[in-house]
C-alpha cells in the first residue's frame, strides 16, 4: 500500500468515527452536546475544504495539510 493510499484509509477511517460520533449526540440536547457537534461538524467542514476534490488526484502540499488535519482532529 503506497503512501497515498494509506492517508486516504486514515482520514476515512476518523472521518467515520467523528460521523458516528456526531450521530450520537445528534440525540442529545445538552448544551455540551451542542458543543461538542459545532466542533465535529467544523472539523468535517475542515476536512473537506482541505481534500479539494478528489482522493486520486492530490498533492504532497494536500497530503500535508490532510496529515495536520488528523494530528487535530
Amino acid at each position: 500500500m503506497d503512501q497515498k493510499n494509506e492517508l486516504k484509509h486514515r482520514i476515512e477511517a476518523k472521518q467515520k468515527e467523528l460521523e458516528a460520533r456526531l450521530a450520537k449526540l445528534k440525540a442529545d440536547s445538552s448544551q455540551s452536546a451542542r458543543q461538542e457537534r459545532q466542533e465535529i461538524e467544523n472539523k468535517l467542514d475542515d476536512l473537506k475544504q482541505r481534500m479539494g476534490d478528489s482522493w486520486d488526484d492530490f498533492s504532497e502540499k494536500v497530503a500535508g495539510k490532510l496529515n495536520e488535519w488528523l494530528k487535530a482532529a
